[in-house]
């Protein structure tokens, strides 16, 4: 079923690229690889690796493997209209319903087989334990071999050399159970188009950052998140140089993302997955538009090729939902001072621990920058939950509310 899904869509694309003579937007550009993921994964001819979201998929990569965190599901199952129907099938299991939609989605497509059995599964201990619950439930449920990469909340160097260690014995785990030895030759050429596709990312955020911003409110919805998947491909080079190209082009036209730009908008933790009319709102009637996404941030420094593993292990150590909260609010705060931000929105994501858990504490934090916190008790997987106008009245509230403050950036 999801095949056929994702292989329409790629030929939808490609069709739409070529009736615009070989053009085709950033975001168009980024769904296709979207697509074309979906089919590796799908196909039955490639070895498939089902991830927590901080594996390290360029290495895994570099082995051969098609890579994935098994979140990509649940939002997949969200965009086609496919969530609500699937994720019944884990509650009638017994699956408790208070639990995070992503996973419930994903144990009720692995019940439906609406999954293909993966060579191996990684598990992670961040960014959530539900995650890693969910990637050992799939370890049973496939009988599949699982590693579990166990990712210290500090930063030490004896926590980044502990996280090394642990990625090497991981090659180790891959070569034991799919025959696929590693080639140092090949794993520093990876490494270095994720250097490459790293340094251009971060390239695209400092042009976001300009007011009025060259991005709109869709152009980087759930970007980095998934630039990860494609980290050591030429695939993502490329992308983010469409990206680069694109918003450089628009500041050099004067051209912004929204139309007279009135608000400047952080969008926190991640997106509504199912078709909603929220963004076309804001941007639409308010002229508001997200120009940071919480996770659409690099943590990182480069990566040494010829040794990468003391940077892999910095670069999960990194992200912000790793260790204490405070460590994650001050991360909000530079966000919004980088982007001269004037509202956050928070999808509190029924189940989510850290999504609903901290609301309170971020809420806070952002006050003591001048950034108003709107928390929308939301399911970002189930549009069942979703009622178009109770969400529409919170939001004129919160805009009218903005656009009587004063703007806390104004005097920079």
């Amino acid at each position: 079923m999801l095949i056929n899904y994702f292989d329409d869509l790629e030929k939808g694309i490609v069709s739409s690229i070529n009736d615009q003579g070989g053009k085709a937007s950033p975001r168009k550009l980024y769904s296709l690889e979207i697509a074309r993921l979906g089919k590796r994964l799908y196909s039955g001819s490639n070895k498939v690796a089902w991830c927590g979201v901080t594996a390290p998929f360029d290495l895994l990569h570099a082995m051969g493997l098609t890579s994935c965190f098994v979140e990509f599901i649940g939002a997949m199952l969200a965009s086609t209209g496919m969530a609500g129907s699937i994720i019944e099938e884990s509650d009638h299991a017994g699956y408790s319903s208070d639990a995070c939609s992503y996973h419930r989605a994903i144990m009720g497509a692995a019940m439906k087989d609406l999954m293909p059995a993966p060579e191996i599964l990684v598990g992670t201990t961040v960014p959530c334990s539900g995650g890693l619950a969910v990637i050992e439930n799939l370890a049973r449920h496939f009988d599949k071999p699982l590693f579990i990469l166990h990712i210290p909340q500090g930063d030490s160097d004896s926590d980044v050399a502990y996280l090394a260690s642990q990625m090497k014995d991981l090659t180790g785990f891959v070569t034991e159970h799919t025959g696929i030895a590693l080639d140092r030759g090949r794993l520093k050429a990876v490494i270095e188009k994720t250097n490459e596709a790293r340094g251009i990312v971060n390239e695209i955020f400092d042009l976001a950052k300009h007011c009025p911003s060259p991005a709109n409110s869709k152009d980087l919805n759930n970007f980095l998140i998934t630039m990860a998947l494609f980290l050591g491909s030429d695939e993502s080079v490329s992308l983010a140089r469409a990206y680069r190209e694109e918003f450089a082009q628009r500041l050099s036209e004067n051209r912004s993302g929204v139309h007279d730009e009135k608000v400047r908008l952080l969008w926190i933790q991640n997106r509504i997955q199912f078709k909603n009319p929220l963004v076309d709102t804001l941007e639409k009637e308010y002229r508001a538009v997200i120009v940071s996404d919480e996770l659409n941030s690099i943590t990182w420094g480069p990566i040494d090729p010829d040794d990468p593993f003391e940077g892999l292990a910095r670069r999960a150590i990194s992200i912000p939902f790793n260790g204490v909260t405070q460590r994650r609010i001050d991360h909000l705060k530079q966000l919004a001072r980088n982007y001269k931000i004037q509202g956050a929105i928070n999808p509190c994501n029924w189940g989510c621990r850290q999504g609903t858990g901290t609301r309170g504490l971020v809420e806070a934090g952002l006050r003591e920058v001048g950034v108003p916190v709107l928390n929308l008790e939301v399911d970002c997987v189930d549009e069942r939950k979703f009622t178009e106008g109770q969400f529409r009245t919170r939001i004129e509230a919160f805009m009218e509310m903005i656009q009587t403050r004063p703007n806390p950036w104004q005097q920079h």
